[in-house]
Protein backbone atom coordinates (compact mmCIF):
# COMPACT_ATOMS: atom_id res chain seq x y z
CA UNK A 1 0.00 0.00 0.00
CA UNK A 2 1.35 3.77 -0.98
CA UNK A 3 1.34 6.09 0.87
CA UNK A 4 0.44 9.65 -0.50
CA UNK A 5 1.74 12.84 0.46
CA UNK A 6 -0.42 16.06 0.13
CA UNK A 7 0.22 19.39 0.92
CA UNK A 8 -2.48 21.08 2.91
CA UNK A 9 -2.86 24.63 1.09
CA UNK A 10 -4.04 26.62 4.64
CA UNK A 11 -0.76 25.49 6.53
CA UNK A 12 1.98 24.21 4.11
CA UNK A 13 2.16 20.82 6.14
CA UNK A 14 2.79 17.96 4.57
CA UNK A 15 0.42 15.11 5.75
CA UNK A 16 0.20 11.56 4.81
CA UNK A 17 -3.09 9.54 3.99
CA UNK A 18 -3.58 6.16 3.28
CA UNK A 19 -5.85 5.27 -0.21
CA UNK A 20 -9.31 4.33 0.36
CA UNK A 21 -9.57 0.34 0.34
CA UNK A 22 -12.83 -1.46 -1.18
CA UNK A 23 -14.55 -3.01 2.29
CA UNK A 24 -17.76 -3.21 -0.04
CA UNK A 25 -17.57 -7.28 0.54
CA UNK A 26 -18.29 -7.23 3.96
CA UNK A 27 -21.57 -7.13 4.67
CA UNK A 28 -22.78 -3.99 6.56
CA UNK A 29 -19.53 -2.44 5.71
CA UNK A 30 -20.47 1.71 5.25
CA UNK A 31 -24.26 1.32 6.21
CA UNK A 32 -23.60 4.48 8.42
CA UNK A 33 -22.15 6.30 5.33
CA UNK A 34 -24.90 6.72 3.17
CA UNK A 35 -28.84 7.39 4.60
CA UNK A 36 -30.84 5.52 2.51
CA UNK A 37 -28.78 2.55 4.17
CA UNK A 38 -29.78 3.89 7.57
CA UNK A 39 -33.51 2.20 8.45
CA UNK A 40 -34.16 4.99 11.47
CA UNK A 41 -32.67 7.69 8.90
CA UNK A 42 -36.00 9.57 7.89
CA UNK A 43 -37.26 9.08 11.46
CA UNK A 44 -34.77 10.81 12.72
CA UNK A 45 -35.00 14.60 13.29
CA UNK A 46 -33.10 17.28 15.95
CA UNK A 47 -35.12 18.22 18.08
CA UNK A 48 -37.27 15.30 17.78
CA UNK A 49 -40.92 15.50 16.13
CA UNK A 50 -43.59 15.74 18.44
CA UNK A 51 -46.75 15.80 16.13
CA UNK A 52 -50.41 15.66 17.77
CA UNK A 53 -48.87 15.01 21.26
CA UNK A 54 -51.55 16.64 23.66
CA UNK A 55 -49.26 17.59 26.67
CA UNK A 56 -45.74 19.80 26.63
CA UNK A 57 -44.65 17.20 30.19
CA UNK A 58 -45.77 13.71 30.06
CA UNK A 59 -48.05 13.41 33.02
CA UNK A 60 -46.63 12.40 36.45
CA UNK A 61 -46.62 8.57 37.42
CA UNK A 62 -48.40 8.16 40.56
CA UNK A 63 -45.54 7.10 43.04
CA UNK A 64 -47.10 4.50 45.67
CA UNK A 65 -43.37 3.11 46.39
CA UNK A 66 -39.97 4.31 47.19
CA UNK A 67 -38.27 5.93 43.88
CA UNK A 68 -34.60 6.85 44.17
CA UNK A 69 -33.63 10.18 41.94
CA UNK A 70 -30.40 11.88 42.03
CA UNK A 71 -29.22 14.78 44.08
CA UNK A 72 -28.72 16.57 40.58
CA UNK A 73 -32.04 16.31 39.83
CA UNK A 74 -34.79 18.36 42.33
CA UNK A 75 -37.76 16.10 41.25
CA UNK A 76 -38.54 12.35 40.36
CA UNK A 77 -38.96 11.92 36.75
CA UNK A 78 -42.68 11.80 35.19
CA UNK A 79 -42.15 8.16 34.34
CA UNK A 80 -39.95 5.21 36.30
CA UNK A 81 -40.04 1.59 36.53
CA UNK A 82 -41.00 0.29 39.81
CA UNK A 83 -40.63 -3.60 39.15
CA UNK A 84 -38.12 -4.17 42.07
CA UNK A 85 -38.78 -1.58 45.08
CA UNK A 86 -35.77 -1.46 47.48
CA UNK A 87 -36.24 -3.34 50.36
CA UNK A 88 -34.10 -4.84 53.24
CA UNK A 89 -30.82 -4.31 53.81
CA UNK A 90 -29.99 -3.44 50.70
CA UNK A 91 -32.54 -1.25 50.30
CA UNK A 92 -31.44 1.03 52.90
CA UNK A 93 -27.89 1.08 51.38
CA UNK A 94 -29.73 2.03 48.29
CA UNK A 95 -31.30 4.78 50.18
CA UNK A 96 -28.18 6.01 51.87
CA UNK A 97 -26.32 5.93 48.43
CA UNK A 98 -28.97 8.11 46.81
CA UNK A 99 -27.95 10.65 48.87
CA UNK A 100 -24.25 11.38 47.56
CA UNK A 101 -24.38 12.89 44.09
CA UNK A 102 -23.24 10.80 41.15
CA UNK A 103 -19.78 11.87 40.67
CA UNK A 104 -19.02 10.46 44.42
CA UNK A 105 -17.19 7.63 43.93
CA UNK A 106 -19.19 6.58 46.79
CA UNK A 107 -22.82 6.76 45.32
CA UNK A 108 -21.77 3.89 42.71
CA UNK A 109 -19.39 1.32 45.07
CA UNK A 110 -22.62 1.56 47.52
CA UNK A 111 -25.13 0.72 44.72
CA UNK A 112 -23.07 -2.17 42.99
CA UNK A 113 -22.95 -3.22 46.85
CA UNK A 114 -26.37 -3.08 47.29
CA UNK A 115 -26.49 -5.59 44.17
CA UNK A 116 -24.66 -7.99 45.89
CA UNK A 117 -26.40 -7.48 49.21
CA UNK A 118 -29.93 -8.24 46.91
CA UNK A 119 -28.33 -11.14 45.54
CA UNK A 120 -28.07 -12.91 49.10
CA UNK A 121 -31.37 -11.47 50.20
CA UNK A 122 -32.85 -13.24 47.48
CA UNK A 123 -31.23 -16.70 48.37
CA UNK A 124 -32.32 -16.30 52.12
CA UNK A 125 -35.81 -15.68 50.28
CA UNK A 126 -35.60 -18.79 48.07
CA UNK A 127 -34.71 -20.89 51.46
CA UNK A 128 -37.36 -19.30 53.58
CA UNK A 129 -39.77 -20.35 50.83
CA UNK A 130 -38.26 -24.01 50.45
CA UNK A 131 -37.00 -23.49 46.78
CA UNK A 132 -33.45 -24.34 47.13
CA UNK A 133 -31.39 -22.56 44.50
CA UNK A 134 -28.85 -24.17 41.97
CA UNK A 135 -25.68 -21.61 42.55
CA UNK A 136 -22.92 -23.28 40.99
CA UNK A 137 -25.86 -23.63 38.19
CA UNK A 138 -26.70 -19.93 37.97
CA UNK A 139 -23.00 -18.39 38.99
CA UNK A 140 -22.12 -20.47 35.44
CA UNK A 141 -19.45 -22.61 37.65
CA UNK A 142 -20.51 -25.99 35.51
CA UNK A 143 -19.90 -23.34 31.96
CA UNK A 144 -16.51 -22.63 33.63
CA UNK A 145 -15.61 -26.36 33.92
CA UNK A 146 -16.59 -26.92 30.47
CA UNK A 147 -15.04 -24.13 28.89
CA UNK A 148 -12.06 -22.46 30.82
CA UNK A 149 -10.89 -24.92 33.84
CA UNK A 150 -7.66 -22.86 33.38
CA UNK A 151 -9.39 -19.84 34.74
CA UNK A 152 -11.87 -21.39 36.96
CA UNK A 153 -8.83 -23.19 38.58
CA UNK A 154 -7.16 -19.89 38.91
CA UNK A 155 -10.36 -18.31 40.96
CA UNK A 156 -10.49 -21.17 43.15
CA UNK A 157 -6.85 -20.33 43.64
CA UNK A 158 -7.02 -16.66 44.49
CA UNK A 159 -10.45 -17.74 46.46
CA UNK A 160 -8.69 -20.36 48.88
CA UNK A 161 -5.41 -18.00 49.33
CA UNK A 162 -7.73 -15.23 50.25
CA UNK A 163 -9.92 -17.62 53.11
CA UNK A 164 -6.43 -18.96 54.05
CA UNK A 165 -5.10 -15.68 54.69
CA UNK A 166 -8.10 -14.30 57.02
CA UNK A 167 -7.86 -17.82 59.03
CA UNK A 168 -4.38 -17.52 59.42
CA UNK A 169 -4.86 -13.88 60.84
CA UNK A 170 -7.41 -14.70 62.41
CA UNK A 171 -5.46 -17.72 64.59
CA UNK A 172 -2.51 -14.96 64.86
CA UNK A 173 -5.08 -12.59 67.20
CA UNK A 174 -6.32 -15.23 69.29
CA UNK A 175 -2.72 -16.09 70.22
CA UNK A 176 -1.63 -12.51 71.07
CA UNK A 177 -4.43 -10.28 71.85
CA UNK A 178 -4.52 -6.90 71.84
CA UNK A 179 -3.61 -5.17 74.74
Amino acid sequence: MDIQHNTTPETGHHHHEKPKRDMSHIPGWGADLEHKNRPAYPMERTPPRLDNVHWDVPEQQPVNVKVFHSTERPTITPIFGTSVPPTGLSGKIRDFAFTLSENDIRHWLLLLFADRVNMVEGLADDLKSGHIPNILGEMGIMAEVKHNPIGLAGKALAIGGAIGLIYSLRQRRKLRPWR
